[in-house]
Formats: structure tokens, C-alpha cells, sequence
């Protein structure tokens, strides 16, 4: 480490904030500047939208099967790479209604949060990148509302969705940062299919309330639920004794947005805007 005839203040040294010993400053930088814009631009709290970057919208999808059977109606003899890339698309095809049902969703929740007396009330919520989270983002801008964007730095498939409202748009480092204000600003989450983030996300929250230290009611859908059984046995976690019975009150299952909003709005209204309720 160099230091000049005039060594600058520790605050404005960016060779040591960028450096290990620096690092409980960089972690309580992702806790102050995101309280200090909560705070500032009126967001007491948060819808959560989990799901896959690489779930896309119907049209992208549709068009690109359109182009990969025009390819193979002229060829002769179609690749093997071809005939994979056409199931492959038609795979992301029937995907995209997940994309769909998550903007609907959004459009219904932001809708219903615009017409509360209590402003600044149950914005959605995404990871702030593609797929479902773009989805979510898109779907609060429909109706006209604000959603926040929770980025994090990645080498792939993560940049910031155009749908989100610029200043609340962040990114973090940190995940377990990311992870904090998703849990301590969400009142309600939907966990649409996802991979490794989005299963990571969804049994950190699920302890986390199994366990007692989320104490706040949280009301919690799993969307789609042909997905999830399919990928996660819950049921056979319960018949080889790993969770209780109790621990599937913890969640609801939705095939709709109709259904899901439903669920939401039961479960929002029930736990803090009954005046009879704590808000924790």
C-alpha cells in the first residue's frame, strides 16, 4: 500500500474500501444504502416474485419456434441439432405461460396496493433480472405502479430488466444481503419454477418460518403446482419423518393468477390491513 506526502481520508481510500480488510464496510453498505432508499422513496413493504431467469415471454418463444420450423421444412433432412432445438423451443413455449401468469399476477397485486389508503404497501418484488423476475417487473409497470429490482452481481444471466422503477433498482455483492431484504421487506412471496437461486431462496424463507426466526405472518405460494411436485417430494419428506405435518400450513399452492391473488389478497388483508392485526 502506497501513501502519499498526502494520504487521503480512510473514507475516500478506494484501494482499502475495495480490500479485504474492508469487507464488514462493504456488507453494511448493502444494509444502509437500501434502508436509506426504502426510507426515502416510501416502501414499507414487499410482494416477492421468485423464479427463473430463463423463462420467457410467449411471444419471444413462439417466434423463435416459428424460425426453427421454417428452417426445418426446408431442409431435407433435418439435423439432429435441429430436431433438438425445435423441442427444446417448444419446451420454452410451454414454459412461457409461467411468464405470462407472474405479469398478470404483478398487474393484479400492483393494482390492488395502488387502491389501499396506506401508500407504499406490498410493491412487487423481483431478483430485478430476466424471465420471471422481468416478468414480475413488467407486470407492476402495466398498472402503472412501482416495483424494486434486488440485482446480484453474476457472471451470466443476471442484468437489470427494463421494467423496473429506476431508483429502486440495486444491485448487491452480497447474496446473504440480497436474501435480507427480501425476507425483511416481504410480507408475501410467489415462487414460480426456478432452478438452483429459486430453490435456494424458497427453503431458506420455508426454515427460516419452520423455525420461528421469520416471526411476521408470511403468506407463501408455490406457483404451479404440476412443477413442484414434480421437483420437490414433499410428501415423501413428510412420510420419512424430515417435516411435519404442521410445516405444509406454511404454504398454499396456485395454478392461476386468479387463484394466487386470491390467496395473496386473503392473506395480506387478514394479517395487516385488519385493524385488529399487528404489523410486524
Amino acid at each position: 500500500m502506497k501513501i502519499g506526502k498526502n494520504p487521503p481520508k480512510a473514507y475516500k481510500n478506494l484501494g482499502f474500501l475495495a480490500g479485504k480488510d474492508a469487507r464488514p464496510i462493504r456488507i453494511l453498505s448493502e444494509f444502509l444504502e437500501p434502508l436509506s432508499r426504502f426510507r426515502y422513496f416510501n416502501v414499507k413493504d414487499t410482494v416477492v416474485f421468485f423464479g427463473s431467469a430463463r423463462i420467457r415471454s410467449k411471444e419471444t418463444t413462439t417466434a423463435e419456434l416459428r424460425k426453427i420450423n421454417a428452417l426445418i421444412k426446408k431442409s431435407k433432412k433435418p439435423s439432429k441439432v435441429l430436431l433438438e432445438s425445435q423441442q427444446q423451443a417448444k419446451r420454452a413455449v410451454e414454459m412461457s405461460d409461467y411468464y405470462e401468469d407472474a405479469v398478470e399476477l404483478a398487474r393484479m397485486i400492483t393494482k390492488w396496493s395502488k387502491s389501499l389508503k396506506d401508500k407504499g404497501r406490498f410493491v412487487v418484488c423481483s431478483g430485478g433480472g430476466p424471465g420471471i423476475m422481468e416478468a414480475a417487473n413488467r407486470g407492476a409497470t402495466l398498472a402503472k405502479g412501482r416495483s424494486l429490482g434486488l440485482g446480484i452481481s453474476l457472471p451470466m444471466e443476471q442484468y437489470p430488466n427494463k421494467f423496473i422503477t429506476p431508483e429502486l433498482n440495486l444491485e448487491f455483492h452480497y447474496f446473504f444481503m440480497r436474501k435480507y431484504w427480501f425476507m425483511y421487506l416481504g410480507k408475501a412471496l410467489i415462487a414460480f419454477p426456478g432452478g438452483f437461486g429459486t430453490m435456494d431462496e424458497l427453503m431458506e424463507l420455508l426454515t427460516l418460518l419452520q423455525t420461528g426466526k421469520i416471526r411476521k405472518k408470511m403468506t407463501v405460494i408455490l406457483y404451479g403446482r404440476k412443477f413442484w411436485d414434480a421437483v420437490v417430494n414433499l410428501k415423501a419428506l413428510y412420510d420419512m419423518g424430515m417435516i411435519s405435518r404442521d410445516d405444509f400450513d406454511l404454504f398454499s399452492f396456485a395454478d392461476s393468477p386468479s387463484e394466487a391473488f386470491e390467496i395473496l389478497k386473503k392473506g395480506l388483508t387478514k394479517n395487516y390491513i385488519d385493524p385488529d392485526q399487528d404489523d410486524l
